[in-house]
């Protein structure tokens, strides 16, 4: 083994054991999150949960909305959601299941509306995470719309019409769900608005032929 073939190992383990440790203060941020909500997800908290000092955390995250679009960058690939971020159509009914499911952990939900609304300034380190985000959901949701009604919705909306709407409910219904979680249930309001996608429960439904 040659001196650079030593230098290229010692390099790679060092990259390795770098990510090693990203993921594990993005598992310890999701797990302060979910004990303590948005605000209480400091850098201090999650660094100590991992055994680092801030300033050492500073040193894979250097701010705390990188670190928290980590947390949703690793949501998406870890949970439900993954599919709609690859291109996979789903049934309303599994769409509706999503919502329910993301009715469970509210710090999370908190963490991705707050960074949502955040973003939308100029140059927000969370702009273009969101920005493709929503384009890749935005697909996701057309995909699946035209799976479930064919290439005409029953109220005269394409699929690609209708998917900003789809992604409009499920992202307002999460805001006004934090704000006020007794008076909205989120789950059942979400199976409301599938019942106007289509009165009729789909006996009119096109097989998209």
């Amino acid at each position: 083994m040659t001196a650079n073939d030593r230098d290229r190992g010692r390099g790679l383990g060092r990259a390795v054991r770098n990510e090693d440790r990203k993921a594990e203060i993005v598992r310890a941020a999701l797990e302060v999150i979910a004990e303590r909500g948005y605000r209480g997800a400091s850098l201090a908290a999650v660094a100590e949960r991992v055994g680092l000092t801030q300033q050492g955390l500073l040193h894979y995250f250097p701010t705390k909305e990188a670190l928290l679009v980590a947390v949703l960058e690793v949501r998406d690939r870890w949970d439900m959601a993954s599919a709609a971020l690859h291109g996979t159509a789903w049934p309303m009914a599994m769409v509706a299941d999503l919502v329910e499911y993301n009715a469970t952990r509210p710090g999370v939900v908190q963490v991705f509306t707050v960074l949502a609304g955040d973003s939308v300034t100029g140059g927000h380190p969370a702009r273009e995470y969101f920005r493709d985000r929503y384009t890749r959901v935005r697909r996701w949701a057309a995909d699946s719309l035209r799976a479930e009604y064919g290439d005409t919705l029953p109220g005269g909306l394409t699929p690609e019409q209708a998917a900003p709407l789809l992604v409009a409910v499920m992202d307002g219904l999460q805001l006004q769900w934090l704000h006020d979680p007794g008076a909205v249930d989120m789950p059942a309001v979400f199976r409301h608005f599938v019942t106007l996608l289509d009165p009729g429960g789909g006996d009119g439904e096109s097989d998209g032929t």
